[in-house]
């Protein structure tokens, strides 16, 4: 890979999404540059996440045109000014949550929470200086989901990037920054799960099975993974799970219970987005026990939950989007690195960027088992 500046004429591939299109198009876009305290990075892989098939479909309303993805993999190959920390050469992984470092929020450490981030990004596809960096060749604006990963190039301000190291595979590493990172924020932060307790988890696609691998490596002594799907529960299995239940076919309540003796869970961590499924993680809670909502909901889900029992039990329900970045980011990467979160294991499928709507077909369908990427290796030119 290269360690210096693009040619200033040098195009690159990206997968635009166009105003009402469900599907990607490759392009030849110009390569981007970046500004103070950003980061070009040739990119190595991108996530395939529920998060941008929301965005795709229309259920979460983002401007386009625009290119996708998320949590990057890759080398820093130009720096903007004002980057004293970094190098170009090293390679790094992205966190989705881009913190602006300046606002209350940063400044408490709480960069889950940056207003800056949600309303120039998610709300206008732009980075802190309100401008996108992508543009077409005709100079009409991309914007940018993140830092727009789903492409060979991608500028990312350096607040959400982290040094990785060479014993993590470059590839499945791409995972770190969004699979990792949400994983280790629900079940460290929200969570707060404590060696001995005992844990659920709805849902085990990517973002749970990720869940399961934390929990257990935080010391949780029983670990529930609940699915639809067999093949996901033998995985979930595989990466730590010591119990195991279809609510397709059994009573999934009663099933989490028999698995606590009866009492219940600790932390019931949900990762769809659906009623039902964060419905389940309430019920199946211990006395005090709290419920994490990780999963987005498509439109305007809401969940109906039953007051007295839930005061009574002095239960407790809480989002968790992401985690810290530039604290636990970096974490998430130490224990990739110790073998304590294994990316490799995670990712079951990878793409290359001419088969992005394949991958996104596919996730849509339910057919990752585990988590995918997209994989430059086979575009980049």
């Amino acid at each position: 890979m290269p360690t210096s500046k693009p040619s200033g004429d040098q195009t690159m591939l990206a997968a635009v999404l166009s105003p009402d299109s469900a599907e990607f198009v490759l392009e030849r876009v110009p390569v981007p540059a970046p500004r103070a305290g950003e980061a070009l990075i040739r990119v190595a892989a991108c996530g395939v996440c529920h998060s941008d098939l929301h965005v795709l479909k229309g259920e979460i309303a983002f401007p386009r045109p625009a290119v996708l993805g998320h949590e990057i993999s890759g080398t820093i190959v130009q720096l903007g000014d004002g980057v004293e920390n970094l190098r170009v050469g090293d390679a790094v992984v992205g966190g989705f949550i881009m913190p602006c470092t300046r606002c209350d929020e940063c400044q408490r450490g709480r960069d889950d929470l940056c207003p800056q981030f949600f309303a120039q990004n998610r709300l206008k596809g732009a980075l802190f200086d309100g401008e996108t960096r992508l543009r077409r060749t005709d100079g009409s604006p991309l914007a940018m989901y993140s830092m727009a990963g789903l492409a060979e190039y991608s500028v990312c301000p350096v607040s959400a990037l982290a040094v990785l190291p060479s014993e993590v595979s470059m590839t499945s590493a791409a995972v770190l920054g969004c699979a990792g990172m949400t994983a280790y924020g629900a079940v460290h932060r929200a969570g707060s799960v404590q060696p001995g307790a005992t844990v659920a988890v709805v849902a085990v696609g990517g973002l749970g099975m990720s869940m399961v691998q934390l929990a257990a490596a935080a010391g949780a002594s029983t670990v529930v993974a609940v699915d639809v799907n067999d093949e996901k529960l033998a995985m979930a299995r595989r990466l730590g799970a010591t119990h195991t239940v279809n609510s397709a076919k059994e009573d999934a309540h009663a099933a989490v219970r028999a698995a606590t003796g009866g009492r219940g869970v600790d932390v019931a961590i949900e990762a769809l987005g659906r009623p039902a499924t964060l419905r389940l993680a309430v019920d199946v809670l211990a006395d005090g026990g709290r419920a994490v909502a990780v999963g987005l909901a498509a439109g305007n889900a809401e969940v109906g939950i039953e007051i007295t029992p839930f005061v009574r039990r002095s239960r407790s329900l809480m989002g968790s989007f992401g985690a810290r970045t530039r604290t636990d980011l970096p974490a998430v990467v130490d224990l990739a690195a110790r073998g304590s979160f294994d990316p490799d294991a995670l990712v079951t499928d990878v793409f290359s960027l001419e088969d992005v709507n394949e991958a996104y077909s596919r996730l849509d369908g339910g057919d990752i088992l585990g988590r995918a990427v997209v994989s430059m290796g086979s575009s980049l030119s």
